[in-house]
C-alpha cells in the first residue's frame, strides 16, 4: 500500500477546489446511543458530496494533451457534479451522459457548471456504454466514478484528514464507518488508515438490497448482484469495482454492515436533528451502519465516526423518508389484524393495545365478514423486538389474527396507500417493477405484454429518483405464466413477483 499512500499525499491538489471538511459531534444521537458519535461533513463540499475529490484528482493529473481533448463521464448523481466542477475549474470541456429519466434538478446542476449533458438510455449501464462510445469517437478521457487509482486516491484524502483531525489519544475514533457503492471511497480511506492508524477499525456500510461488497467478500471474488435496490441511488451498484476490491482484500476491513431502507431513513432524521443538514439516503448510509454496530455489539463509551457523504436530496423524497424513519427507529410497528365484524370488536381491540397509540389505521370489510385492519402502532423508543412480540402475543390471546408487516417492503411502500381495494379475481399475479422515470415508460412496458392479459391493479409511487416504484397486477392464466416471465425479461425493467406476499393476500387479493 506504500504506492497508494504516495498517491494520496500527491492528491493534495484536490484542495484547489475541495474543502477540508470538519468533524462534528452529533450531541443528541451521542446521548441516545451512549457513545460519542462524530460526523465527517462531506456534505459541506461545494457540490455537497465527496465525489469532487476523486474527479478533480483524476482530471488534474491528465497530461495537457489529454486535457485538451476533454473529459466524459456517465452518472445520474454526485459524480456528474464533481466532474462538471472539476472540468470548469481546469478550463476543460466536459460531457456528462445521464439516463434519460434523471431528475431535472440534477441535470440543471451539471449544466450550471458549464458541462454538456447528454440524456441516453433508461439505465446507468446504457448511459455508461454510450459514454464509452463517445470517448472512442472523440478521443476524450473517461472519468470513472470509483474504479480508478487516481479517483481512489482523491477520495483517500478523507482518510488522511480524519488522521490529522483526530490525533492519537482521547480524540481518536475507535471505528470509522464508510458508505459503499462501487467501493472507491472505502478503499481510499482504508488504504490510509490501515497504514497510518491501524488501531482504528474500518467498516463498510451497504444497503441490504445492494450489498455488492459483502457478496464479493463472502465469495472471495467480485460477483454481480441479480437485482439492485435503488432507494440509496449513490450505492445502487451491482458489482464492486475491480481496483477497490483488490485494495480492500489487501488491506482488509473489519466488517461490512447491511442496513435497511427504514434504517437509512432514520439516519437521515438523526443527521437533521443534530446538524439541520438534509442528507441524501446514501449520505446517511454510514451513520445507519454505525447505529446497527452499536445495537449489535451493545457497546458504550466509544468514539465512533461516520462519513456524511452527501446532501444532494431531491425535496420530493422527504415525505417518503419521514414516513419510514419511525420504522427505522423501531418506534412504529405495522401490522395486519383480522377483526371480527361484530359490535364492540373495534373497542375491544383498542382496549387490548394498552398504552400503545395508533399512528395509522386503514380498514376494509371483506366478504368473509371479517374486517382487515392495516395498523401502525407507536412503541416506546427503548422497546425491543421482544416487547413487540409480547404485544402480538397479547392480541393473539384475545383472538386476533396478526401478521407483522414492519419488515414487509411491499406493505410499507404500496399497500398502506391502497387499502380498500380488495377484489377476488381469477388468475391474478402481482409484480413490483422499477420503471425508468421518463415519458413513455409505461407504454413501453404495456406494449411488451400480451393483449390477452388484463391489468387488474396498478400503484405508482414516485420517490424523486431516476426510477419509479410500480406495483402491477395482471390476470394471466397459469398456463401462460412462463410466457409472462419471458415477456418481462425481454422488456428489461427490474421486477420481482409478489403474488404470495402476505400484505397482498390480506388486503388486495
Amino acid at each position: 500500500m506504500e504506492a497508494y499512500l504516495k498517491r494520496i499525499i500527491a492528491a493534495e491538489r484536490v484542495y484547489d477546489v475541495a474543502e477540508r471538511t470538519p468533524v462534528h459531534k452529533a450531541p443528541q444521537l451521542s446521548q441516545r446511543l451512549g457513545n460519542t458519535v462524530l460526523l465527517k461533513r462531506e456534505d459541506l463540499q461545494p457540490v455537497f458530496s465527496f465525489k469532487l475529490r476523486g474527479a478533480y484528482n483524476k482530471i488534474a493529473a491528465l497530461s495537457t494533451t489529454k486535457q485538451r481533448r476533454g473529459v466524459v463521464a456517465s452518472s445520474a448523481g454526485n459524480h456528474a457534479q464533481g466532474v462538471a466542477l472539476a472540468a470548469e475549474r481546469l478550463g476543460i470541456a466536459a460531457t456528462i451522459v445521464m439516463p434519460s429519466g434523471t431528475p431535472q434538478i440534477k441535470v440543471d446542476a451539471v449544466q450550471a457548471r458549464g458541462a454538456t449533458v447528454v440524456l441516453h438510455g433508461d439505465f446507468y449501464d446504457q448511459a455508461a456504454e454510450y459514454a464509452h462510445a463517445l470517448v472512442k469517437k472523440s478521443g476524450a478521457c473517461f472519468v470513472p466514478p470509483y474504479d480508478d487509482p487516481a479517483v481512489i486516491a482523491g477520495q483517500g484524502t478523507i482518510g488522511r484528514e480524519i488522521d490529522e483531525q483526530c490525533p492519537v489519544g482521547r480524540a481518536a475514533p475507535d471505528a470509522v464507518f464508510v458508505p459503499v457503492g462501487g467501493g472507491g471511497v472505502l478503499a481510499g480511506i482504508a488504504a490510509w488508515l490501515r497504514s497510518k492508524r491501524p488501531e482504528i477499525k474500518v467498516y463498510g456500510v451497504e444497503p441490504q438490497d445492494a450489498a455488492c461488497l459483502a457478496a464479493a467478500l463472502d465469495a472471495g471474488r467480485r460477483v454481480t448482484l441479480p437485482e439492485v435496490g435503488v432507494f440509496a441511488e449513490g450505492a445502487a451498484v451491482a458489482q464492486v469495482g475491480r481496483e477497490p476490491f483488490r485494495i480492500l482484500r489487501e488491506v482488509g476491513v473489519d466488517g461490512v454492515f447491511k442496513v435497511s431502507t427504514d434504517e437509512i431513513c432514520a439516519a437521515v432524521k438523526d443527521i437533521f436533528n443534530d446538524t439541520r443538514s438534509l442528507a441524501e439516503p446514501t449520505g446517511a448510509l454510514a451513520l445507519a451502519g454505525l447505529k446497527r454496530f452499536v445495537a449489535e455489539r451493545g457497546c458504550s463509551g466509544r468514539q465512533l465516526l461516520a462519513l456524511h457523504s452527501g446532501a444532494n436530496l431531491n425535496f420530493g423524497r422527504l415525505a417518503t423518508i419521514a414516513e419510514r424513519a419511525e420504522l427505522g427507529e423501531r418506534r412504529e410497528a405495522v401490522m395486519s389484524i383480522a377483526l371480527p365484524e361484530e359490535n364492540g370488536a373495534f373497542l375491544h381491540f383498542c382496549r387490548c393495545l394498552g398504552e400503545h397509540n395508533i399512528s395509522e389505521l386503514n380498514y376494509r370489510r371483506n366478504k368473509a365478514h371479517t374486517g382487515q385492519l392495516f395498523v401502525g402502532l407507536t412503541v416506546n423508543e427503548h422497546a425491543t423486538k421482544a416487547d413487540r412480540k409480547e404485544l402480538q402475543r397479547t392480541l393473539r390471546k384475545q383472538g386476533f389474527k396478526i401478521h407483522d408487516l414492519s419488515d414487509n417492503e411491499l406493505a410499507k411502500q404500496h399497500v398502506r396507500h391502497m387499502i380498500g381495494g380488495a377484489c377476488q379475481l381469477d388468475d391474478e399475479v402481482l409484480y413490483r417493477v422499477q420503471f425508468p422515470e421518463r415519458s413513455g415508460a409505461l407504454l413501453d412496458f404495456l406494449s411488451g405484454l400480451s393483449s390477452d392479459w388484463a391489468v387488474s391493479l396498478f400503484h405508482y409511487g414516485s420517490q424523486g429518483t431516476t426510477f419509479g416504484q410500480v406495483l402491477i397486477g395482471l390476470q394471466v392464466p397459469k398456463s401462460q405464466r412462463g410466457q409472462l416471465r419471458k415477456c418481462l425479461a425481454k422488456i428489461g425493467f427490474p421486477h420481482h413477483e409478489e403474488t404470495d406476499n402476505t400484505a397482498y393476500l390480506d388486503f388486495l387479493s
